[in-house]
């Protein structure tokens, strides 16, 4: 990219599979002319919808109602809207279903399956339309998401995987990322105890040049922050309500990632994980952003960074 005296980085996370979200990301660049796009984590979706094949057409039931498709056209919209909302269309038979839905190995290979083929698609999408611009992608997942995911970012030739290293944004700046987070209460592929999650931050960061001018691509927010307060849950993963009747809300960031932020005080922290949670806090001198998430609205919550060499110039949040 040559020397810069100020870079622009768009910043979102959680998406949890929606490709209409995904294409704001990456249209981010253009919209908000934007050289660096980086991704926090939780790229895939959770739930896999159904198509059935049935006497010449083909139904599926989402968000509270049943679609039928009768041309390839009507077939490939109402795929296309599945995965607008982040979940997987499958096209099958009401016995494959129902054979699959008996089988948990077999339901959990179709799920991988529908996963990284869809990633693949979406990495795709990047390069053809970013490369030629020159625009610097980085996507990492979280903990989410599965190790499969993972793979298949580490494939591409120009989408930089970044976890557990160091990437440059610019001549200035390094990034170290670390997907991970602490346990949640949905022990999640990528949830680890504090301690091994501080390891990973330890190896991340390790090889930081200049970690005042860093940013930290941390998945995980900072523990007893304003970007790390979700609904308290019981056993039962049930809001604990007050005696008023609202949520209590709790901490539920990460000691280990305070205490990094705390020791190389980086000029910002970029975090996720907490979708209720958007906002900023300072930890010393360093200023840490949650953009949140509403992907079940179709809504990109997003953040715009200006940089120069030894500041951040200014920031906006977004939505769109």
């Amino acid at each position: 990219m040559g020397t810069l005296t100020k870079t622009r980085v768009f910043f979102a996370t959680d998406i949890h599979g929606s490709e209409r979200l995904l294409l704001k990301f990456l249209n981010a660049a253009k919209v908000y002319k934007a050289n660096v796009l980086v991704y926090g984590g939780d790229i895939t979706g959770k739930t896999i919808t159904p198509v059935m094949a049935e006497n010449g057409s083909w139904k599926a039931e989402y968000v509270g109602s049943s679609r039928t498709a009768r041309t390839e056209e009507e077939l490939d919209n109402l795929e296309r809207e599945i995965r607008a909302l982040g979940s997987y269309p499958f096209r099958t038979t009401r016995s494959e279903w129902d054979a699959l839905r008996q089988s948990e190995a077999k339901m959990e290979n179709v799920s991988i399956q529908l996963m990284t083929d869809s990633l693949r698609r979406w990495v795709k999408i990047a390069t053809e339309r970013l490369k030629p611009m020159g625009i610097k992608v980085i996507i990492n997942a979280g903990n989410d998401d599965l190790p499969a995911i993972r793979e298949v970012l580490a494939e591409s030739d120009y989408v930089i995987y970044p976890e557990e290293k160091i990437v440059s944004i610019d001549d200035k700046h390094e990034m170290p990322s670390v997907g991970y987070s602490n346990m949640t209460p949905w022990n999640c592929p990528g949830d680890l105890s504090e301690d091994e999650l501080a390891k990973k931050l330890e190896k991340a960061t390790s090889g930081l040049t200049d970690p005042e001018k860093s940013i930290l691509n941390f998945h995980c927010p900072p523990y007893d922050t304003q970007i790390d307060v979700a609904p308290k849950l019981d056993k039962d993963l049930t809001p604990v309500l007050t005696p008023g009747g609202e949520p209590e809300m709790a901490h539920v960031g990460s000691t280990a990632v305070r205490q990094v932020i705390e020791k190389l005080q980086p000029l910002a922290g970029l975090h996720g994980h907490i979708h209720e949670s958007k906002g900023l806090s300072k930890v010393g001198k360093s200023v840490c952003f949650n953009p949140g998430s509403e992907y079940v609205t179709g809504v990109l919550r997003g953040l715009i960074l200006n940089l120069s060499d030894k500041k951040i110039d200014n920031y906006v949040f977004t939505e769109g």
